[in-house]
């Protein structure tokens, strides 16, 4: 495989309870998964100690793995404000440790990671999942939703990037669909 410039991309996939976390490597014809998992503070009793151990993981990572580049997915609005708050806050624990050691941060929203990887901006987590296990060829525990969830994060930037792909251009739908048939869910 290829490799490409600014090849390592760490996708975050931030969470109160459970932060999921991926390093994919930009190859040509496609990305490799070198690291996946979680960060689980469930059992830490209150919200801003889970805030540092979100923090201090996540700079662990950025500095065992040196990625060129943070992807994030963005909190998305709720019902529930304070929720969607912490949720913030985790995410920003996450960006700080990432800016900490100067690495760009590009964010993305749930919906616009859905279409990048499924075509489908309403594609449940079971999808992207799917999807992502099938074209990366790897299986994956079904209780590590958050760390597939920051597996798309990287993905959808891998997709983003010509620069980082296969830097196809297309004339329409149709021929998207004839030169990529596995990105077909």
């Amino acid at each position: 495989m290829e490799k490409v410039k600014n090849n390592f991309i760490l996708g975050i996939d931030p969470g109160t309870s459970v932060t999921g976390y991926s390093l994919i490597e930009a190859t040509k014809p496609k990305p490799t998964i070198h690291s996946i998992g979680i960060i689980d503070v469930k059992k830490l009793d209150n919200h801003y100690k889970k805030l540092k151990h979100i923090y201090d993981r996540v700079l662990g990572l950025v500095t065992e793995y040196q990625p060129d580049v943070l992807a994030i997915e963005a909190p998305f609005y709720g019902k529930n404000i304070q929720s969607m708050l912490k949720l913030g806050r985790a995410q920003g624990a996450a960006i700080t440790a990432a800016l900490s050691i100067d690495i760009p941060i590009f964010e993305y929203a749930p919906r616009k990671i859905k279409v990048a990887i499924t075509g489908n901006g309403n594609a449940s987590k079971e999808q992207v999942s799917e999807f992502l296990q099938s074209y990366l060829n790897f299986k994956l525990d079904s209780k590590y939703h958050d760390a597939s969830d920051a597996l798309a994060a990287a993905v959808c930037h891998y997709f983003q990037n010509p620069a980082l792909n296969q830097s196809k251009s297309y004339k329409n739908w149709n021929d998207f669909i004839k030169k990529n048939p596995d990105r077909l869910a």
